[in-house]
């Protein structure tokens, strides 16, 4: 490979200078040297690094000429200290000093106004590469949306919102503690069987069994462990239970459990707060009902009844012969609910002789399956894009 002699590594007597005019010449030559070199294209430096060794091996050409001429330890302007500066005799030290000034100011500036030029040149380049042609056809990505689930979710949490409640979720794998006996369910009842809870395969010696929560009722314990009344909360999520999965079950579904405890809540609040909720959900016209039931952590207990909204509370089709959704009764069953036991009141020590309240807790999967006509459970698992784009 060629190389060009490089003045600057030697001293200014090994170049036959011994006068201030021998200084200036040197110093243009240099000069002339640099301004030839970075006016230079990227492409015209590579050719350059090639016939002139000196210029270093740097993979960018741009980079490599930059650290030719100012690099900290070969660089040009490092090599007139060391050789010509420090190494002259004392009457030309202050003549090199002002060139060498000059020098440093001149090729700092032109390396700067080099770098520009480049970036300029670079993102220009990257503009018309990335220019958009407008005449041609757009391209149309499918835009998602919630799952259906979500929605519902979103719809409820907003209703219970405006009137309020405030959200809060809780762990999906509970203790039994919470998820029964806080509840008022005792060690006995059928609903603790393996046959209707999964239980947590946990090691040997394990100090508390755990199980995938059936409702997500713990969290109503869990919150007013935490608060003193007035507690008014809503509990979204998803449960599980040990049921076959079929049209209208599966072992995995989403529930919102509701709770509001305070001074003086009654029964007619209890009743004012879901009719206003269910009318919100299923429109004005809907009518409501309730019918005694049993539940272990509310008492009273009831079943909350809606009008049909599919055949407008007739329990006939539109198109004559029976409603298929209320199979003629007129009535559709949405939820369970009721005014809360006292003997709960006794697990979050709160005093059932001040306060009072009322729970309910609403199938989120039955309400879309109702609202949106949909007649499969399994549909809102499957994650099929022809079912879920139907619902934007």
């Amino acid at each position: 490979m060629p190389t060009v002699d490089n003045p600057t590594e030697k001293t200014l007597a090994e170049l036959g200078v011994n006068d201030a005019q021998g200084v200036a010449e040197k110093f243009a030559e240099v000069r002339a040297r640099f301004d030839r070199q970075v006016a230079l294209e990227a492409d015209e430096i590579r050719k350059l690094m090639l016939q002139e060794a000196w210029l270093g091996s740097d993979s960018d050409p741009v980079t490599s000429l930059r650290n030719f001429w100012v690099g900290r330890k070969t660089g040009v302007l490092t090599l007139i200290t060391e050789n010509w500066l420090k190494k002259s005799p004392s009457s030309l030290k202050g003549v090199i000093g002002k060139q060498f000034n000059e020098l440093k100011g001149h090729i700092e500036t032109k390396l700067e106004e080099q770098r520009k030029r480049i970036e300029e040149k670079t993102e220009a380049a990257a503009l018309t590469r990335e220019q958009v042609d407008l005449s041609l056809p757009g391209v149309i990505r499918p835009i998602g949306s919630h799952h259906l689930i979500r929605q519902v979710f979103q719809e409820i949490e907003d209703i219970f919102f405006s009137i309020g409640f405030s959200v809060v979720e809780g762990p999906e794998i509970e203790t039994p503690y919470y998820n029964f006996e806080a509840l008022n369910i005792p060690e006995f009842h059928p609903v603790r069987d393996d046959m209707d809870t999964f239980y947590l395969d946990l090691p040997k010696g394990a100090s508390t069994p755990l199980l995938l929560r059936t409702h997500t009722s713990p969290m109503q314990i869990r919150t007013m462990e935490k608060q003193k009344p007035p507690v008014r909360v809503i509990v979204p999520g998803k449960v599980y239970r040990r049921d076959n999965p079929d049209a209208t079950h599966s072992f995995a579904f989403h529930q919102i459990e509701g709770l509001a405890v305070d001074t003086d809540i009654t029964f007619c609040d209890f009743t004012g707060t879901i009719e206003y909720f269910v009318k919100q959900f299923f429109g004005p016209s809907v009518k409501t009902r309730f019918r005694p039931s049993y539940f272990p952590f509310t008492e009273p207990s009831v079943e909350f009844d809606v009008s049909c909204p599919f055949c407008g509370g007739t329990g006939t089709a539109a198109a004559g012969g029976t409603c298929t959704k209320c199979k003629g009764a007129a009535w559709i069953e949405l939820f369970g609910a009721g005014m809360v036991d006292p003997a709960v009141y006794g697990f979050v020590n709160y005093d059932a002789k001040k306060v009072s309240g009322f729970a309910f807790g609403i199938g989120i999967d039955r309400l879309a399956m109702l609202k949106y006509s949909i007649d499969d459970i399994q549909v809102f698992f499957q994650n099929d894009v022809r079912f879920l784009s139907q619902f934007p």
